[in-house]
């Protein structure tokens, strides 16, 4: 293999999207941009975890590191097939680029490739990759995370992100955006995004009062959202209500109001023509530098660069 070859190793019990998704991203780029292969151990038909049967093109055994190797996620990582764990060993080096998706990030570790680096995979999975592999120093937050020449990401639809930004390293922006659009996808999600939306990732509150205050945070983000105003809603006093809040949502209510309010700027500037001091009007920010301010500490780019870039 050489130039631009892309080689996404297959495996029983390999999650379909993991696959595909990358896959479809790559091709898109047409066959002059990549030559895409599928190789399993022995060159058997593959069952996916969701009993799809993929039939790869090449036996593992006989390939050589390609310029980019995709390792997908999926039930067939949780006993890794050792034949694919000693490929990896073996010719992952000569790789310009090793990439997972989703929990494939434990067969990277399992092959000692993120030993001192940092990874991410499924939310869900990222507190078992840590205990097991404990050299690696895993972040369940962002969608994927890049270290050196290898990339994690995190679960399914990270992977068109991760894929997306390869492209746009390799072919540039226009090309990206091309692929982008055809697979009705943003271009492209950044990688420190996180991977669940503030009500996604906390917890939803025991108390219907406080249920409907996040309720109400999310639909208003412009409004007084400060403690002794939320704490009127939900017929608590101050401090009664930052220490049920926190309780039972498990953050401190002024970081959740936070992490509403960027996501709410984000969406509005992918969505929408406002300008900025609009947008830093309808999320609740006193001022258009607020905004700024906020969004470089939890996207690590103020909104104007944001906006432009995705």
């Amino acid at each position: 293999m050489s130039g631009r070859d892309v080689l996404i190793l297959l495996f029983a019990g390999v999650q379909s999207l993991d696959v595909t998704g990358p896959l479809e991203v790559f091709a898109g780029a047409g066959p002059s941009a990549y030559h895409v292969t599928t190789a399993g151990p022995g060159g058997a038909p593959v069952r996916t975890s969701s009993g799809l049967t993929i039939v790869p093109d090449r036996d593992l055994a006989d390939v050589a590191a390609p310029d980019t190797v995709v390792v997908p996620g999926g039930e067939g990582t949780r006993e890794p097939d050792p034949s694919i764990v000693e490929w990896l060993r073996a010719h992952a080096s000569g790789a310009r680029r090793v990439v997972s998706v989703c929990s494939g990030a434990f067969l990277l570790a399992e092959a000692g490739l993120l030993a001192g680096r940092r990874a991410t995979s499924h939310w869900r999975v990222c507190d078992t990759l840590a205990r097991r592999y404990p050299d690696v120093t895993v972040d369940p937050q962002p969608i994927f995370v890049r270290d050196g020449s290898i990339a994690t990401s995190a679960g399914v639809t990270a992977g068109l992100d991760l894929a997306l930004a390869l492209v746009e390293e390799d072919l540039g922006r226009d090309a990206a955006l091309e692929i982008a659009r055809h697979l009705v996808m943003f271009l492209r999600r950044p990688a420190n995004q996180t991977q669940l939306s503030a009500q996604l990732s906390a917890q939803l509150a025991t108390r219907p009062g406080l249920r409907e205050v996040q309720r109400w945070i999310a639909d208003n983000p412009h409004a007084d959202l400060s403690v002794t105003a939320l704490a009127q809603r939900a017929n608590l006093s101050p401090r009664q209500f930052a220490r049920a809040f926190a309780a039972e949502v498990g953050e401190p209510p002024g970081r959740y109001v936070g992490r509403v309010r960027v996501e709410t700027a984000r969406r509005l500037l992918e969505e929408t023509d406002d300008g900025v001091d609009r947008i830093a009007g309808r999320c609740g920010y006193g001022t258009a530098e607020a905004m700024r301010r906020a969004m470089v500490r939890a996207l690590g780019v103020p909104a104007a660069e944001y906006r432009r870039r995705f």
